[in-house]
């Protein structure tokens, strides 16, 4: 089978997708390589993979991976929890602008476990803990991947957090810090803030000593959603609907008008945004949730000299920004032991998957942020 041959010839070319069982896929032949031996192996593995795009719930399946050679750079890493991100599900829709060849194994962040290291990894031993800069393939049992993407954190990181935090906390730390300067007593407004990069924006300003105002959708139960946001240190929280005033700055009691604006939603809600921001302010578009465009008027542009800027992750990764990264997931994990960074997730084991996929979908409505645990 065609599949088949490619995924094989893929594992022995990348060791970033194993090539699949055997018996699933017609019996192929196995690819024949001479093996020292101090050849070091990985366990066979399970993992979720795609082989074409589509509707997740309906193009992915759990399947059996051989045993794959660690060469000698590489590091094999017994995962231990991944989560399932709106990007990974626009990945295997085949709708985000960097995706895997297919067929691929989904995931793109987690937190693992040293099983093994080739023979010229130097700083990683069995038994460490580790995360990883962004990369394909995190849903499965065992990864095998070059030494030098790894990044050892501290055996005390709570786990949930160090498979969560690449991502989003991330997401949320770069915007409050590369837009624009914040300083105590300021304050930043933000729609989506029921999502994982909102709760973080609200508890990181808040320890920084930046105000928050933060819109909702309406929604049954908007009150408990409310008071939830104000919890985690939320000055303000409005529902859309409470916001079609004349002037919304009228609604604010003490707090400044916002300097930086942040939108995930597009459409209103980013108009909403636009309304609360000061003269020069910055908007930051990091997502596109309503799938509506950006509308600005003419006037806001003119008279209130706004500014409209986007932020992609990936982006911001690949300009070589290994070491500050690794120092903020640091940053952020601390916080996180701490109890000064949280967030809502539900861990699932990695047999319930397709439960969890459909959670993250959307198919009974809101959710927790989904965490596999292996």
């Amino acid at each position: 089978m065609v599949v088949a041959r490619s995924i094989a010839l893929k594992a022995v070319n990348t060791a970033s997708l194993w090539g699949l069982n055997r018996s699933r896929f017609g019996g192929l032949p196995k690819v024949q390589t001479v093996r020292a031996l101090s050849t070091i192996m990985s366990p066979p593995s399970k993992a979720v993979v795609y082989e074409h795009h589509g509707p997740p719930d309906s193009v992915t399946r759990m399947i059996e991976l051989p045993p794959v050679e660690v060469q000698e750079n590489q590091v094999c890493v017994k995962m231990l929890a991944t989560p399932i991100n709106p990007s990974d599900i626009n990945r295997i829709e085949g709708v985000y602008p960097v995706r895997p060849q297919v067929p691929a194994v989904g995931g793109y962040e987690g937190v693992g476990e040293v099983y093994s290291v080739g023979s010229a990894v130097k700083g990683l031993s069995p038994g460490d803990l580790i995360n990883e800069k962004l990369l394909a393939g995190t849903w499965q049992t065992y990864v095998v991947k070059d030494h030098e993407i790894w990044h050892k954190i501290s055996k005390d990181s709570p786990i949930e957090y160090a498979a969560t935090v690449t991502v989003n906390p991330l997401t949320a730390l770069r915007m409050l810090e590369d837009f624009t300067t914040l300083s105590t007593g300021d304050s930043i407004v933000q729609n989506g803030a029921t999502s994982i990069v909102g709760q973080c924006v609200i508890q990181l300003a808040r320890y920084r000593g930046i105000h928050s105002i933060s819109i909702i959708r309406d929604r049954a139960g908007s009150d408990e959603v409310k008071e939830r946001l104000k919890a985690l240190g939320a000055d303000e929280v409005f529902t859309e609907s409470q916001l079609e005033v004349k002037n919304v700055k009228s609604l604010l009691s003490n707090i400044p008008e916002p300097a930086l604006g942040l939108n995930c939603v597009g459409g209103h809600a980013a108009s909403l945004v636009l309304k609360f921001l000061r003269q020069g302010g910055t908007m930051v578009t990091y997502g596109g949730m309503s799938k509506k465009p950006v509308t600005v008027s003419t006037s806001s542009f003119i008279f209130k000299d706004l500014s409209l800027k986007g932020f992609w992750l990936q982006k911001w990764l690949s300009a070589d920004k290994a070491k500050e990264c690794r120092d903020m997931v640091d940053y952020l994990l601390r916080l996180a032991q701490e109890g000064k960074l949280k967030y809502e997730m539900e861990l699932v084991p990695f047999d319930k998957f397709h439960s969890a996929l459909e959670k993250a979908l959307g198919k009974h409505g809101s959710q927790p942020k989904q965490v596999i645990k292996f």
